[in-house]
């Protein structure tokens, strides 16, 4: 039978389905591209707002329209927050939510043999145990993203994932290493850890005292290893020792994504957030203390509920203070089982639009900047693919800090780690470099 995955969502999302697709293969079954008619189709679906709800019943539809014999499968979180909702749509025969993906292909081949439960979920707002899923093949050419943690305790006012993901759950250090171990032997060179709060690692293993930290030096030991890199992080894990431990592992990518969403301390607190912008701003100091070029990046809302122009202007004034390489900007958007949404004081979209462009008219200028800073310098950079660009091919990659990087060489050079010296913008997104030294 052939069967056809469509993702929503998250890099988290990303990782279940990539492991989804392997357990269908090893139990025989045909993986053909979600455009094709498939026998079964299976939709992960993201429930973060209301237009990821929208997006993830579209998808199912569109699956049931182009082969209405086709067993439509519904996956993960907004089967998870909605699944007695969705149970109602006809174009979707089957529901499995989160922490029962591990067993997607037991529940189907259970399912089209005897077509009995056509809803399966678990009460995530109770403690359970980590989903183990690995993978041994990844689709992409010099990276591997290796989910180690799921769940999250923070309960933001603007957040739905709590309830669709459930309590913080932290993979044993074993498993992980065991499937970095086997990527690592395939030729992948630098791993990205992901989670839905990543943070939190290890918090809930009582058993062991180990923590995000442990398991990035853990990982520096294994052979082929050259990158770590790291998802998104809450502000509260930069601390003195966490810098200093990271700082001494040459693996080590000094790109941090930490999560702002205001830079406003009033909007944080209507928010839910568990930290101010003081203690924000120094954790970036402490970042660069140890890493003066690191790439801090971020996420910033606009106009959240009751956002005045006032705090808009201070968050713009903080963001401008801390000088990111990159902030994600997104509008506010209303989501149903939240406290944000039934929250007075919604901002008007016309308002929001306004300061959206005004900060992404910022975000340009101190990106400009943050690449500016590596002109004339000396770095490694780890080569993924040859592109063509303005009529010209160049191979490139992204340094440690996840600055592109574009080179010109009669060699292909994918997915080796070379030194080169960056000699001028290429264009807004790409520096041009030479290249110094192959490793």
């Amino acid at each position: 039978m052939k069967v056809a995955f469509h993702n929503l969502g998250c890099k988290v999302n990303s990782y279940e389905t990539y492991a989804m697709e392997q357990q269908m293969k090893e139990k025989g079954y045909e993986i053909v591209s979600f455009e094709s008619k498939a026998d079964i189709y299976i939709v992960n679906t993201c429930t973060v707002t209301n237009i990821a709800d929208r997006k993830s019943r579209q998808m199912l539809h569109k699956a049931k329209k182009m082969n209405e014999n086709a067993i439509v499968v519904a996956v993960g979180c907004y089967v998870q927050a909605a699944g007695d909702k969705l149970k109602e749509d006809m174009s979707v025969d089957l529901l499995i939510g989160n922490n029962n993906k591990a067993k997607i292909a037991d529940i189907i081949d259970e399912y089209i043999n005897n077509k009995n439960e056509n809803l399966i979920l678990k009460d995530l707002s109770m403690p359970c145990d980590y989903e183990d899923m690995s993978m041994t093949t990844v689709t992409e050419h010099t990276r591997a993203f290796i989910k180690i943690q799921d769940g999250c305790n923070q309960f933001c006012t603007y957040c739905i994932i709590p309830y669709a993901r459930g309590r913080i759950r932290s993979r044993k250090l074993d498993d992980i290493l065991n499937e970095i171990s086997a990527l690592a032997k395939q030729g992948y060179k630098e791993i990205v850890l992901t989670g839905i709060h990543l943070s939190s690692y290890g918090k809930d293993l009582k058993d062991e005292d180990i923590r995000l930290v442990d398991v990035i030096e853990e990982i520096s030991k294994i052979e082929g290893i050259m990158r770590i890199r790291l998802g998104s992080l809450e502000p509260s894990i930069i601390t003195e020792e966490f810098m200093d431990r990271v700082s001494k592992i040459e693996a080590f990518c000094p790109h941090f994504h930490l999560s702002l969403q205001s830079g406003c301390d009033t909007v944080l607190k209507r928010m839910n957030r568990h930290y101010d912008t003081s203690k924000y701003y120094d954790g970036c100091q402490l970042i660069r203390k140890y890493y003066p070029l690191a790439a801090i990046t971020t996420d910033v809302i606009v106009g959240f509920p009751q956002e005045t122009e006032g705090e808009a202007k201070i968050t713009k004034e903080f963001l401008e203070k801390v000088a990111f390489a990159e902030m994600h900007i997104f509008k506010y958007s209303k989501r149903e089982g939240t406290k944000a949404a039934v929250m007075s004081g919604q901002v008007d979209e016309q308002i929001k639009n306004v300061r959206s462009d005004e900060l992404l008219i910022l975000n340009k200028n101190l990106r400009n900047e943050f690449i500016s800073k590596f002109l004339g310098k000396c770095t490694t950079v780890l080569f993924e693919e040859q592109v063509e660009i303005e009529g010209k091919p160049y191979f490139v990659g992204f340094t440690k800090e996840y600055v592109k990087v574009a080179v010109q060489s009669e060699e292909d050079i994918s997915n080796e780690i070379i030194e080169v010296k960056i000699n001028e913008l290429l264009n807004n997104e790409i520096l041009l470099a030479e290249i110094k030294k192959i490793y």
